[in-house]
């Protein structure tokens, strides 16, 4: 018989996918789930691109904060919701990194009649979510274990997948 273990999942991907519907969707029926776009889990940090002399202000997980909260023992499965530069060095914490993911213009719609978060509402930030589109989310796709497309799911239809990964054994 082999053991089971309490599994720890990543859910991320562009603004727009439902990282945060499905994350409170999760925190309603009772799982601890776990938002990270806040100044509790981020901070603002200059960071520096690879082969560039240029710096930009980065939203970045808080690593001593994110260590903690992967290493803490559990009983019940933890989700985890965001898309940061540094997350990949915390992957292999994770069990699974779902990667959700929509069409253009569907995360464009959804993120225009959204109330709870102002980012993407200029054309500037709409224009960027494309760009990230293109060039970020192709890297999210090669490291997550699962892609979930979220253009024609429902909150209740991604949450209940996400909790299918955690009554899987650990080997299985």
């Amino acid at each position: 018989m082999r053991s089971l273990r309490v599994k720890r999942i990543l859910i991320t991907g562009m603004s727009g996918t439902g990282k945060t519907s499905v994350i409170e969707e999760l925190s309603r029926r009772g799982f601890t789930a776990i938002d990270t776009d806040s100044d509790e889990w981020c901070e603002w940090t200059v960071g520096h691109e690879v082969g560039s002399e240029t710096s930009e202000p980065d939203w970045v997980w808080r690593e001593d904060r994110m260590w903690h909260l992967l290493s803490e023992p559990r009983e019940a499965p933890l989700f985890v919701s965001g898309c940061k530069t540094n997350q990949g060095k915390f992957y292999d914490r994770f069990d699974h990194v779902v990667l959700l993911s929509a069409l253009p213009e569907v995360m464009l719609e959804r993120i225009k009649g959204r109330t709870n978060n102002p980012y993407g509402k200029s054309a500037e930030e709409r224009d960027r979510i494309l760009q990230h589109v293109r060039f970020v989310e192709p890297l999210l796709r090669h490291r997550a274990t699962l892609e979930l497309d979220t253009s024609a799911l429902t909150v209740a239809e991604v949450a209940d997948r996400l909790l299918a990964l955690t009554t899987r054994n650990a080997q299985g």
